[in-house]
């Protein structure tokens, strides 16, 4: 018995010991941990509904951009862009997912291109790009962030 009270006694002074190890200086950690995070790529796309089941990061991107550029070409082709500027056939929209789920799009005209009215074209895309789905933000280590892309939407002409 008396051993085994000794062994007791050896053990929990020992342990203790692991106690007196200093405590690590939380902003030492938040340091270490930014310089971990990749600050140029998001851990999680922007995504549809129709792409959620996807689980491979790459091909949920993929369907999302081919989604919305789809979206957009659909909402598009009801309107006169086509038909105000034929030679169009083609415009870059630039798409802006906010972290709180709004969408903003603007159209890229060619800076050396005057032959578009870049006022008319800019409020025929705002008028026609509404009542979009929902859509989920992008997200950097679980926290929403806002993200743009641009893309290419083809106008068909009828």
């Amino acid at each position: 018995m008396k051993k085994i009270a000794v062994l007791f006694i050896l053990t929990f002074f020992s342990s203790c010991r692991f106690f007196d190890g200093q405590v690590p200086n939380e902003e030492e950690l938040l340091q270490k941990r930014l310089k971990e995070i990749n600050w140029k790529e998001v851990s999680s796309y922007p995504s549809i509904a129709e792409c959620d089941a996807i689980l491979d990061k790459d091909m949920k991107k993929e369907c999302f951009f081919s989604s919305m550029a789809a979206l957009i070409q659909q909402k598009l082709d009801i309107d006169t862009i086509a038909m105000l500027y034929p030679e169009m056939d083609t415009i870059q929209v630039k798409v802006t997912v906010f972290s709180n789920a709004t969408l903003k799009f603007e159209p890229e005209i060619p800076t050396d291109s005057v032959n578009y009215n870049r006022v008319q074209v800019d409020s025929i895309i705002k008028a026609r790009l509404v009542d979009f789905p929902k859509i989920e933000p992008a997200q950097k280590e679980g926290v929403p962030v806002t993200t743009q892309f641009i893309l290419p939407v083809i106008l068909d002409v009828k």
